[in-house]
């Protein structure tokens, strides 16, 4: 990088920050170990609106209520190793739809569990990656762990940088086996205990078009085997299989007058249950000197129904799910993420909306009365070791 002037690291700087499509393959780093230790500590409050009295028999009710801590720390090993380190918990409560009634009326109402729901999950990942001269591999453990849940999971991915440094190509792999054994509470379960399957891949690759704007695209194939069925949920009986398709797709642009980037992403969603589903998020990062981020952002979400979501039951078919998550519906979200660094030190905090309805989406279908809104917002902080 020696005698680029500094608008154009500026703009690249800004056109790779935050730049990933996939969340769940976060592997795709810088091709060099982290100089410094760093470590961090977030707080999250996720919240549901109230369910409607209009959408559920007997008055309105509270439904999830979750608090989430979380610890990361990265640090580097040696010449070309960095180790990660990431502890979660979570605290849930409160009440979930158990399952969808017919009214005197005729019209569809949500029966909810009461606030029977009491749970906490504690995730503890560990992440050990080697960087080479172009590019990086990693491998990651994460083992999650509920009152009614438990899972262990492993990752490889890495990525290869062309010879010219503009294109890079990467590559992730995933496993994880699930058991489950559902707390017995007021509310009857579906099962006793079971075990589900995930295997997981993911191919993509990005490309610097210009010195101010850069492309990304990515392709992942999911498959599901085991006990797929909600066990909280009434008369809930899903296929032991489901396979997933996915195909994302970015474009960032940085812009030197205002000194931000523009970030654009697409994701396509398929799978075997009939579901499909389209996602589209715009984010704005504007740079406020050298020490101020300010995010503001807005996504939208539609999604067509699963061949087996109903809300009236009908016990001849073979599988049957009134859950709302099955059922076609659009979403928007939109909220604001803002980062203030002195120093050492970087401050960080998101507030955001989540709103749906049946009439946003772009698919027909059964409108079901148990979708969801919520607030979330997190604030935490990060500090670098020299």
């Amino acid at each position: 990088m020696m005698g680029q002037p500094r608008k154009d690291r500026s703009a690249l700087a800004a056109l790779t920050s935050s730049a990933l499509l996939l969340p769940a393959y976060q592997g795709a780093q810088a091709d060099a170990p982290p100089e410094f230790t760093e470590a961090g500590l977030r707080y999250s409050k996720y919240k549901e609106d109230d369910i409607s009295s209009s959408n559920v028999f007997g008055p309105s009710s509270e439904r999830y209520d979750i608090d989430v801590v979380q610890f990361h720390m990265l640090a580097p090993v040696a010449e070309s190793w960095s180790f990660a380190l990431d502890v979660q918990w979570e605290d849930m409560s409160g009440a979930s739809p158990w399952f969808v009634g017919q009214s005197a009326e005729g019209e569809s109402k949500v029966v909810m569990s009461g606030a029977s729901i009491e749970d906490t999950r504690t995730d503890i990942s560990v992440t050990t990656r080697y960087f080479y001269d172009r590019g990086n591999a990693g491998f990651n453990y994460t083992r999650s762990d509920e009152d009614d849940y438990e899972s262990d999971s492993i990752s490889l991915d890495g990525s290869l940088n062309s010879e010219d440094g503009l294109t890079t190509y990467s590559a992730a792999i995933s496993a994880s086996a699930d058991d489950i054994e559902p707390t017995q509470g007021s509310i009857p379960t579906n099962t006793l205990k079971d075990e589900k399957d995930i295997r997981s891949a993911w191919l993509g690759v990005s490309r610097i078009v210009s010195k101010r704007a850069l492309m990304r695209f990515g392709l992942s194939y999911t498959y599901r085997d085991g006990f797929l069925t909600d066990p909280y949920k009434l008369n809930d009986l899903r296929p032991d299989t489901r396979r997933e398709w996915t195909l994302s797709g970015g474009y960032r642009h940085y812009f030197d007058g205002p000194g931000a980037a523009l970030h654009v992403d697409y994701r396509y969603f398929s799978d075997d249950w009939e579901v499909e589903a389209h996602t589209l998020e715009f984010a704005w990062h504007q740079n406020l000197g050298r020490s101020v981020r300010l995010i503001p952002f807005l996504r939208y979400y539609s999604q067509d129904e699963a061949e087996f979501f109903s809300n009236v039951t009908d016990t001849s078919d073979r599988y049957y799910a009134d859950d709302y998550r099955l059922s076609a519906f659009g979403a928007l979200s939109g909220g604001l993420r803002a980062r203030y660094t002195f120093g050492d030190w970087t401050l960080s905090a998101t507030a955001e909306r989540y709103q749906s309805d049946h009439d946003w989406g772009i698919y027909s279908g059964e409108e079901s009365p148990g979708l969801v809104d919520f607030w979330r917002g997190s604030i935490g902080f990060d500090y670098r070791f020299r």
